[in-house]
């Protein structure tokens, strides 16, 4: 299961040479892949190329026909060390992950790989996940290609140039017997297109062949002293063969006039928003005909000299149009060329901010104030720039602050509300949260969660607490972190160093947050993949001995058993596996049975929450505990209670939350369940009759009869 179904888009891949594929950017690139031959693809899903791995998934069809093998893999570790296949053996590989958190967890094996060098293509989709969209910390991928030397393209964002950039990657890696990073933007990901395709190729070399004659070399395995000629061989030799390929087969791109006082130096992820910029400044229009010249850097790493030298001939200054900092690209040209003898300078930050996403209204600025200072006449003198505000100003004046949060019916929200509710019982407990839909807890109505260090690594974050007396720690885990790394990182650490705290491991059946892809704890049916493996049997399996299991909507049971886990005089670490399927994914699961079973004229009850108002007190307890998106405020229509009274809105998914949290805190008894019977059998339509008339005959009453 998915966040989405690419069962239709998918046959778009088997488009041959002379068609056209219009679509998403996701599928072309999955289509270049298979143009350029890949043998084999792996990766770990998460923003922005989830759909990457989905889309993957869903062609496993047009992958087999092709001989092309696809795994999802258990972290991005295991993709990348995938990748050794291409060291000895001509075969193209190709991984995927969100960066840079997903390049963090695999530098180990990626660091390895480009040390040793690769005989086939090897290649890195990496989800740039920068900027305002982001949902990481905020750092680039151009420091760990420079720190591994690992070629980085960053192609401008249309189809028929990532398309291209993909196929001629595998083709520098060759050459150059290095890995290659392909960089895709939040926004390139999602962006639609044409472009025009050619046949989808076989792998030339198979890992069929590859087993019937294995090969190994001496100086390919990362020991000393192997790794010292390795180091050489980067510099030496792989070098400039990257430069020579991307300098012959033009891989960067110029556009605009030959002759000008200034120019413009652009990452190519950011070429669209820097011609957006020029036109509006009148220098450019909707076509990309430009009065600047551009040099656009498909490739952000390795530089290209002699490209840089020609493009600042004769120019008194360039603006590097970078995002983030450092300022890599700025420090390189300026150093480049000032070694050259150019006298040209060299700005970025300045005009530009050293930090955060450059958005259209943040490069226009940045190019009125580059161009004023050094081209002025280049400025039309009567066209009155007018900068906008940037999006989230706007927004602030606009509309409230609406931080991210679960879902509806999501079945984490009780669980954090039972915590709250402890807390009030026992004090404040010291939490240490994780990576996933629960990293949510950390923000209203919740507060819980005092840091996050890494997917699945909510468990070690509390490690330093863990060998002292005092009140217990409590580390939050979800099951996609577990079998992520937190098996190993978490449990295994936990039981070897004897700790004494508390681990909740959110069971929700799903890699939940990053799409509700299947996990090995997932209870589904998918081909090709071995489910049903319970996180219980793998934690007692490294040696837990006090597990307890819950059901998350049960809040009582909840804090039942948190209390005992926080008190227990039991010494040792403690699991808690908090169990609840994903609100969203049982919706997707479910819907289209019951509808067809409605359709079919079966009967299908569905259930919702209600508030009666003329109990309510209005102490909004409910509200301030789940902070439900369906639990809202309504006027009161009693003119003496002019105070707004609780109200669930009509998105309601009949989770029962609500009315749990109202029980366990003990608040009020205004909640109701109201259950909706479709298509009922005669003995609900006869009780239904019944109880209508059995109720107008009470409302007919006299008040005082009733009485």
């Amino acid at each position: 299961m998915a966040e989405r179904s690419f069962a239709k888009e998918v046959q778009s891949l088997r488009l041959g040479a002379g068609e056209t594929f219009e679509g998403e950017a996701i599928l072309a690139v999955t289509k270049a892949l298979l143009q350029a031959g890949v043998g084999y693809v792996g990766g770990y899903q998460g923003a922005p190329v989830s759909h990457l791995m989905d889309v993957l998934a869903d062609a496993s069809d047009i992958l087999d026909e092709l001989g092309v093998s696809f795994e999802s893999s258990a972290s991005e570790a295991t993709a990348a060390a995938m990748l050794a296949t291409s060291i000895n053996y001509p075969i193209r590989g190709a991984v995927t992950w969100k960066s840079t958190v997903g390049t963090n967890v695999a530098s180990d094996a990626l660091a390895n790989l480009a040390s040793a060098g690769v005989t086939g293509g090897a290649m890195i989709v990496v989800g740039e996940d920068y900027g305002e969209g982001a949902s990481i910390m905020q750092e680039r991928t151009h420091a760990f290609a420079m720190k591994s030397q690992i070629w980085l393209l960053d192609p401008r964002t249309d189809l028929p140039t990532m398309v291209r950039m993909v196929e001629q990657g595998f083709d520098l890696s060759e050459a150059s017997h290095t890995p290659v990073m392909f960089m895709m933007r939040i926004r390139a990901c999602h962006m639609y297109g044409r472009f025009d395709t050619r046949d989808n190729r076989r792998p030339a070399f198979s890992a069929a062949d590859a087993l019937a004659k294995p090969e190994r070399t001496y100086d390919r395995i990362i020991l000393p002293p192997s790794t010292y000629l390795q180091e050489q061989e980067k510099i030496n030799e792989r070098w400039p063969a990257a430069v020579r390929y991307i300098q012959e087969h033009r891989l960067n791109e110029v556009f605009g006039p030959a002759e000008c006082e200034v120019g413009l130096v652009v990452q190519g992820g950011l070429y669209n928003t820097v011609m957006r910029g020029l036109e509006r400044l009148g220098l450019a229009d909707i076509y990309g005909e430009t009065r600047i010249p551009v040099y656009v850097l498909n490739v952000t790493y390795p530089l290209i000299p002699d490209e840089l030298e020609a493009f600042a001939a004769g120019k008194k200054a360039l603006l590097v149009i970078e995002e983030g900092q450092p300022e890599f690209l700025e420090q390189a040209i300026g150093s480049q060329l000032a070694a050259s003898g150019h006298a040209v300078r060299v700005i970025g930050k300045g005009p530009l901010p050293r930090a955060g996403e450059y958005t259209g209204a943040v490069v226009l600025e940045g190019l009125r104030k580059f161009l004023s200072e050094y081209a002025p006449d280049r400025l039309r003198p009567t066209r009155e720039i007018v900068v906008p505000l940037r999006p989230s100003t706007r927004l602030a004046a606009n509309v409230p602050p609406r931080p991210s949060g679960l879902c509806t019916g999501c079945p984490e929200r009780p669980l954090f509300a039972s915590l709250n509710l402890l807390q009030r019982e026992m004090g404040a407990l010291h939490v240490s949260a994780d990576i996933g839909c629960h990293s949510f807890a950390t923000l209203p109505p919740f507060n819980l969660g005092a840091s996050i260090m890494g997917y699945g690594l909510g468990s070690a974050g509390a490690a330093a607490l863990n060998h002292v007396e005092g009140r217990r720690a409590i580390s939050l885990m979800g099951d996609g972190g577990f079998w992520h790394n937190g098996l190993t990182s978490g449990i295994g650490n936990a039981v070897y160093n004897k700790h004494d705290g508390v681990t909740i491991i959110v069971d929700n059946g799903y890699s939940a947050a990053t799409g509700g892809q299947f996990i090995p704890s997932s209870r589904g049916e998918m081909s090709g993949r071995d489910l049903k493996h319970p996180i219980e049997k793998a934690v007692r399996g490294v040696g837990v001995e006090w597990v307890r299991r819950i059901g998350t909507y049960d809040m009582k049971e909840s804090m039942n058993v948190l209390r005992e886990a926080l008190t227990t005089p039991f010494r040792g670490p403690k699991v808690v596996i908090a169990e609840g399927e994903c609100q969203l994914n049982r919706q997707r699961r479910t819907a289209g049975p019951l509808r067809q079973r409605e359709q079919s004229g079966g009967r299908v009850v569905k259930q919702r929450f209600g508030v009666d108002e003329t109990v309510c007190t209005g102490d909004h307890s409910c509200i301030r505990l789940s902070g439900c998106p369906s639990l809202t405020l309504k006027p009161s229509s009693d003119p003496l209670r002019p105070e707004p009274v609780a109200h669930v809105d009509e998105t309601c998914v009949g989770c029962g939350v609500c009315g749990e949290v109202a029980h366990a805190a003990i608040l009020c008894p205004s909640f109701h369940r109201v259950d909706t019977v479709v298509n009922p059998g005669w003995w609900e339509r006869w009780l239904s009759v019944l109880r209508r008339r059995v109720i107008g005959w009470l409302a007919g009453l006299p008040r005082e009869s009733v009485a």
